[in-house]
């Protein structure tokens, strides 16, 4: 079985709703299988995790590229600080050597923050499109919820009217 989107689950749910029965004098309030919608919100929930286990990949991912980052980094200012140093050692080329020195290591510094700034504006990127995909996933799961809460009243509701006579 393969698996299935939650969004498209989610659409799954939306089209139950728009094809509902809708309940007898009314426009807004509708009738479905309570089981289905059940087993229905169940498959969701259960694909759910998958797509949250994908979200900490990302972080994983994040943490893992700015670990590289840093450690690589790191042995650029450090070949840079061993290159400056050798290059100090010889009295004939102090003054280029400092000035290439402070090169390489700004140099590097440089490449150190532009890794970092892109590794944060990809993780960003990744966490702001699973944010929208989960605010979208708990508002039609909200919507869901709030439509059958609502026919559970209606269902109460009608049940005490079929006990009742007709007013008229």
């Amino acid at each position: 079985m393969t698996p299935v989107d939650p969004l498209d689950r989610i659409d799954e749910l939306i089209e139950l709703v728009q094809d509902a029965r809708s309940v007898p004098m009314s426009r807004t309030n509708f009738m479905f299988d309570r089981g289905e919608m059940i087993e229905r919100l169940e498959e969701l929930r259960a694909e759910l995790p998958s797509e949250l286990r994908k979200a900490a990949a990302v972080l994983d991912e994040r943490d893992r590229i700015v670990d590289a980052g840093r450690r690589e980094a790191d042995r650029i200012i450090s070949e840079g600080e061993a290159e400056h140093a050798r290059l100090v050692s010889v009295n004939e080329i102090t003054v280029s050597a400092e000035h290439e020195g402070a090169r390489i290591i700004a140099e590097a510094r440089g490449e150190a923050q532009r890794l970092r700034e892109e590794v944060d504006d990809y993780v960003d990127t990744a966490l702001a499109n699973f944010e929208q995909f989960l605010t979208r996933a708990l508002a039609s799961i909200e919507r869901g919820r709030d439509k059958m809460h609502a026919l559970r009243e209606i269902g109460t509701f009608q049940g005490e009217d079929a006990e009742r006579p007709l007013p008229f």
